[in-house]
């Protein structure tokens, strides 16, 4: 009895009973080898997990469109955005002229950068919105619409430090600019132009009021841009010029055919992937080559084995003809003994292997003394319908081969 009770007493046990239900092994053990066996695939899945989640953490919104506040590149404006952010001004970008005109709210301020792209009712929308104006590289129609016909482009150009020139508190806390190939003309004594070459009525950069706004122009947008903004003075005109408000919107108009060449171009497939998606995709194709190494190398090397029995050619052949009549496959027999009599006879005649179907109808007709349209109906012709058109189709190649080995 007692030791019945201790052998109940131990099946009891959950570990025992773990133990004897997986064959005696301990669970310590068995867990052990499953982690040995499963180590390497879970080690790489974590490694990717974490891969996924860093580059999704760190990797920036980046584009590479000129004069984007989310382009780090040499002709990008980020340098400027990321000073502003820091300053407290929030940066909304959009390409939306909608979206831009709805943001256009009294004590704003709306940046409209290049002007190439927006028609004249676009212009005269923008031209009604009640927020301050920041025009940058602007055409002479949206300068006149703009500015009420304040300001037009001139082509005084030069790439040499200007000083401010005037009055404007923005042009003479920045002091100087450089950079600057491009200027533009008032028309009138309502604009105030900085920044001159040679008369005060030209220069690089503009105010005027319109409507009971500010409107400010700049005539190059080479001043803002990530390659030049440490120069000089331009930052400091950059920075006081965009950051009068706390919400500025900045539009950027795309041309019609903008997103048409973007699609069709493979430049632009990553934006079907999540930002960071790059990366991931490398480590990804990395991991993969890994395991395929690894799994190619667990198989071992390739090992010839001989055949337990030898299939004579005739075997074959018959087995072949014997699964063609049971699918009733007449077309790929015929096929086949078409094949197989044109290259036979070709090759009696002597003709290359890459002999088209024209050379073999001339040489076989001149050879057998045949018409043309006759040897290329045996060996071109609609498949026979039925077994005796097959068999008749047979013994014509048949007959057509005795002549051509005859000669």
């Amino acid at each position: 009895m007692s030791g019945s009770a201790a052998g109940s007493s131990a099946l009891g046990d959950p570990a025992v009973r773990e133990s004897v239900r997986i064959g005696g092994e301990p669970p310590a053990t068995v867990a052990a080898r499953r982690w040995r066996r499963w180590r390497l695939p879970v080690i790489v899945a974590g490694l990717l997990a974490v891969s996924v989640m860093f580059a999704a953490l760190i990797q920036p919104d980046l584009s590479s469109e000129p004069l984007a506040v989310d382009n780090p590149g040499d002709d990008g404006a980020r340098a400027v955005a990321q000073v502003l952010g820091r300053q407290g001004v929030h940066i909304t970008a959009t390409h939306d002229l909608g979206t831009a005109v709805a943001r256009a709210t009294a004590g704003t301020t709306l940046a409209v950068v290049t002007t190439s792209a927006l028609d004249g009712a676009a212009l005269v929308e923008l031209a009604r919105t009640e927020a301050d104006l920041v025009v940058i590289d602007a055409d002479d129609d949206a300068l006149r619409a703009l500015t009420d016909h304040a300001l037009i482009n001139t082509w005084e150009q030069t790439g040499a430090s200007r000083d401010a020139g005037c009055q404007d508190p923005d042009a003479v806390a920045a002091g100087t600019v450089s950079g600057a190939a491009y200027s533009v003309l008032a028309l009138d004594e309502r604009a105030t132009v900085c920044f001159g070459a040679s008369t005060p009525k030209v220069g690089a950069y503009a105010v005027t009021t319109q409507n009971g706004r500010t409107v400010r122009v700049l005539a190059d947008s080479t001043v803002l841009v990530n390659s030049h903004v440490a120069e000089a003075g331009n930052a400091a005109l950059a920075l006081r010029a965009l950051g009068k408000h706390e919400q500025l919107t900045w539009f950027l108009p795309r041309p019609a055919s903008y997103d048409q060449v973007q699609g069709a171009g493979g430049e632009n497939m990553g934006a079907f992937f999540p930002p960071g998606a790059g990366p991931v995709l490398a480590w990804l194709g990395l991991v993969l080559v890994v395991v395929a190494v690894w799994r190619g190398r667990a198989l071992g090397r390739v090992v010839t084995e001989p055949l337990p029995v030898t299939v004579r050619a005739a075997e074959t052949t018959v087995g072949r003809a014997r699964l063609y009549r049971r699918a009733r496959s007449r077309g790929h027999a015929a096929a086949s003994l078409r094949a197989a009599a044109a290259r036979r006879t070709a090759a009696r005649l002597g003709l290359p292997r890459s002999a088209d179907a024209p050379a073999i109808i001339t040489a076989l007709a001149a050879a057998t003394g045949r018409g043309t349209d006759e040897v290329a109906d045996l060996l071109y012709g609609p498949p026979p319908t039925d077994d005796v058109a097959l068999r008749a189709l047979a013994r014509a190649l048949d007959q057509l081969e005795s002549e051509v080995h005859r000669t």
